[in-house]
């Protein structure tokens, strides 16, 4: 009797044994997947949350790029992360509501494009407290200790606006300095203060400004009511180009310009974003150009730097990193390299990316017959 207890009580041990190395090897099996799946937090706590913040809707790009492709760019490369949406509408108190709502949520990351950068900061400021890094996308953030920027050279862009707009005057212009309007973007936005700049290295000195303003919020009724003022001010023929800090902004001024009575062909206006309207209206010819940048690169770019920040991975190698000194540290910084694109290179650029398709762009009987003369296809 008590040999066959023993007998019992051994197999119930071995069973108990096998039981403990089975529960091993599958721990030890989701150990290895959770440090080295993108996915998972690096305490294998569950799927990261990555917050995509972004600024507004008035700007065409935000919802119908920036957030599919960076999505998807997220999705590609961790199937399992969880991303937490917010467009703050131009209202930076909104976008405080949204990162903290995110930060509660336990949002492993935050990819901010701030709406406000000053006021962004105290977002940044909070997300480091909570030991969660902060991406700053597209627009830089200063006075704070963001962790990565993910944009283009900025100032580039409105040195290709300015030098564009001035080579159109040059060519056009036959007595006299060329005499523009500038309406440059937001105030709040860190990007509109360095598109600015770098249009007034090109401009200052070779051209007349007759009128400058800001645009609050890049709104386009508000920058068609500043070209109705610039109108007002200096006359139909008080001006010979426009600048205008984005294809919104453009947009604006183009429809105050047809308003009064004048023909947009003949005041060369600049933009910035290569929105669907902004190049139709480079087709018919009722803007001269607008500045490509290639936002599927920025957004995968951010997306594999979120996911790297998310999991305690290293960024990969082939992510080019400089620095950008935001006035509390060197950022490590992705820039990407602006495009100026006008009706001769909308195929090699905007079309060749699949940015828009030709059936997007030629949209209409009059879009079809002056793209079929520019060759897109």
């Amino acid at each position: 009797m008590h040999g066959k207890k023993s007998l019992v009580r051994l197999c119930a041990l071995l069973l108990v044994v096998g039981m403990l190395f089975v529960l091993a090897g599958c721990s030890s099996g989701g150990g290895a997947s959770t440090s080295t799946s993108s996915s998972s937090t690096s305490t294998g706590a569950g799927p990261v949350k990555i917050a995509l913040l972004l600024p507004e809707t008035k700007t065409a790009r935000y919802e119908t790029q920036d957030k599919p492709l960076f999505e998807a760019k997220v999705k590609e490369i961790a199937p399992n992360a969880e991303i937490i949406y917010s467009n703050a509408n131009q209202d930076p108190a909104q976008q405080q509501s949204q990162a903290d709502a995110a930060l509660t949520n336990g949002a492993n990351v935050l990819v901010l494009d701030a709406v406000d950068s000053t006021s962004a900061a105290s977002i940044v400021q909070k997300a480091a407290a909570k030991g969660v890094p902060v991406i700053a996308y597209d627009r830089l953030i200063n006075g704070a200790p963001i962790d990565n920027y993910v944009s283009f050279d900025n100032e580039q862009v409105g040195k290709l606006q300015g030098q564009a707009l001035l080579d159109k005057l040059k060519a056009t212009v036959t007595s006299g300095k060329p005499k523009i309007v500038m309406i440059n973007g937001s105030p709040t936005d860190n990007n509109a203060t360095l598109f600015k700049k770098g249009a007034h290295s090109v401009l200052d000195g070779q051209v007349d400004i007759v009128a400058e303003y800001d645009t609050p919020d890049w709104s386009p009724d508000k920058a068609q009511t500043e070209m109705d003022q610039a109108i007002t001010k200096v006359g139909k023929n008080g001006f010979d180009g426009v600048y205008a800090a984005n294809d919104g902004t453009a947009g604006g001024a183009i429809a105050a310009m047809k308003a009064a009575g004048i023909d947009p062909k003949t005041k060369p206006t600049t933009g910035q974003d290569a929105e669907l309207a902004g190049i139709q209206r480079i087709i018919l010819g009722e803007q001269y150009m607008t500045v490509y940048k290639a936002i599927s690169q920025e957004a995968s770019a951010a997306a594999v730097v979120a996911v790297a920040l998310a999991t305690k991975q290293p960024i990969p190698s082939d992510i080019t990193m400089t620095n950008v000194n935001n006035t509390t540290k060197d950022v490590p910084s992705v820039l990407l390299v602006p495009v100026a694109v006008n009706k001769d290179n909308i195929q090699s650029t905007i079309v060749a990316d699949k940015f828009w398709t030709p059936a997007q762009i030629l949209n209409t009987p009059a879009l079809q017959a002056a793209g079929a003369a520019l060759g897109i296809k």
